[in-house]
């Protein structure tokens, strides 16, 4: 077997060892020991978008009353960002999702900003949003508006909301406008018996009535909560806003903030600087190892989705390779580990062209960029997130797995390391290729479209590489890859 070594790059011209279909590829192995020089980057680190300044500063106010009442409350101004803060009450035991849970009294939204949230979370699981093992209200800041919304996410990342106003699924969220800069009365209810036993989450402010019923599978995922209390929506940086709420009961237990309450507290006083400002990519080589490799260097870290209506917004970063084409058998396989999940996000790896993947286009009519094929971690946001192949040619053709197919491999952002792997046939599906996805011993299947391996689409990367309409950030690494860096012989001499 011929063997060419690099620096910290391995090539091996595969005869053996592999599925026959793939026989006489060349595959490369890199397992980043050292930051490889043949892998370039584009907007990765990106310096188009400022660092932000994060002000966290809410908790015991001794001397405020914008809630109502006696002088004292509890609030402040909070932050939305991507590092996680809080200000609640200890409850005497952790509860689970058989135990009732209820919460009320006045709160006080300023005009303005605003976006966080107040209910029942885990202290030791605030890493993103969806935020897993809470019971909340989630208040969003409109001007002089804004809208509650109430949600819940399990100890698996699996999410369900409600609103005050209406949600037509699927379509579109409707949410009733309420003033801000007014007092009103609030309660936040958990019946782990209602919605006929399901278990539902209400949440009432102004007298209206925001509904969120438990789906069965997600009750089964459990969760815990620890706390009580106010926290930023976990995302990334966004417009701080300042919310006040007073005369808390919080099952049963009644609290008069005109003393402090003791409330436990994590960065809610906290001024920094943050590069969590979307969408400030940042992934890459890097010296650590999350993923498990065999030694410190993997690929990876904080990956926004990307824009492709404009060049700054939009980023990859791969290794050089021989043109290949959907008639050239595609493998790659390595070590993955997800740290960090926030909704609406897709973290893409796989095979792609350096120029017509990040082609500037004004259409969003499609996400996958042109000339892909590989693997994306994505949600929807109510079943966490999937480890799913993906492709789109040199048109408009595409086509995904998706995570309601039901078929596609779960991934959580647990950090822990994961064994992944990526096929792709010519010869599969009767002859229309077929690429087939594994993680960790699941394995699924997506048939390409017939007609579709014949529109032209080419690939000289293998990478990270950013889809095409925006959102949020996973952070991922890779690690002890190997991936078809040149078609097999027979097909280069044709």
């Amino acid at each position: 077997m011929p063997i060419e070594r690099t620096k910290n790059t391995l090539l091996l011209v595969i005869s053996l060892g592999l599925p026959a279909w793939l026989a006489g590829a060349a595959i490369r192995e890199e397992k980043f020991d050292l930051e490889p020089a043949s892998w370039q980057g584009v907007n990765n680190r990106n310096t188009h978008f400022d660092p932000k300044t994060v002000s966290q500063d809410f908790g015991h106010s001794p001397l405020t009353n914008h809630a109502g009442g006696r002088k004292g409350e509890i609030g402040g101004r909070i932050n939305p960002a991507g590092e996680a803060a809080y200000y609640g009450y200890r409850l005497p035991k952790p509860l689970s999702l058989d135990a009732a849970m209820a919460a009320s009294g006045r709160i006080f939204v300023a005009p303005g900003s605003n976006h966080f949230l107040l209910g029942f979370f885990n202290s030791g699981t605030l890493n993103e949003w969806r935020t897993p093992n809470t019971l909340v209200a989630r208040i969003n800041g409109r001007g002089e508006v804004f809208h509650c919304h109430v949600e819940y996410c399990t100890n698996r990342w699996r999410a369900e909301a409600g609103v005050i106003g209406q949600i037509v699924r699927g379509q579109r969220i409707a949410a009733t406008e309420i003033p801000a800069g007014r007092a009103y009365e609030w309660k936040l209810v958990y019946d782990p018996n209602g919605a006929g036993g399901k278990g539902e989450l209400t949440f009432s402010l102004n007298g209206q009535t925001a509904r969120c019923e438990m789906l069965p599978e997600h009750r089964g995922d459990g969760g815990e909560f620890t706390h009580f209390g106010l926290l930023p929506v976990l995302k990334a940086w966004d417009d701080a806003g300042e919310v006040w709420i007073d005369d808390v009961t919080i099952n049963g237990v009644a609290f008069d903030a005109g003393e402090d309450p003791g409330w436990e507290q994590m960065n809610n006083r906290r001024t920094y600087v943050t590069t969590d400002t979307r969408p400030r990519f940042d992934f890459g080589w890097s010296p650590t190892r999350y993923a498990g490799g065999e030694s410190n260097g993997e690929m990876g870290g904080l990956i926004f989705r990307g824009d492709c209506r404009e060049p700054s917004r939009m980023a990859c970063y791969g290794d050089r390779l021989a043109t290949l084409t959907l008639n050239t058998p595609l493998y790659a396989c390595g070590k993955v580990s997800m740290l960090r999940g926030v909704s609406d996000s897709t973290a893409s790896i796989g095979f792609y062209h350096s120029t017509r993947s990040m082609q500037s286009n004004p259409s969003q009519q499609q996400s996958i960029p042109m000339d892909f094929l590989g693997i994306n971690i994505e949600g929807p946001s109510s079943e966490g997130f999937f480890f799913y192949p993906v492709y789109r040619v040199h048109a408009d053709a595409a086509k995904a797995l998706g995570g309601a197919s039901g078929k596609a491999p779960r991934i959580y952002p647990d950090r822990r390391v994961r064994d992944w792997f990526l096929k792709y046939d010519p010869d599969g599906a009767n002859g229309n290729g077929q690429i087939t996805v594994g993680l960790d011993g699941h394995i699924c299947t997506l048939d390409l479209n017939p007609g579709d391996k014949n529109l032209a689409a080419g690939f000289n990367r293998f990478g990270l590489c950013t889809p095409w309409i925006d959102g949020n950030s996973v952070t991922a690494y890779f690690d002890d890859l190997q991936y078809t860096c040149a078609p097999p012989l027979d097909l280069e001499t044709k």
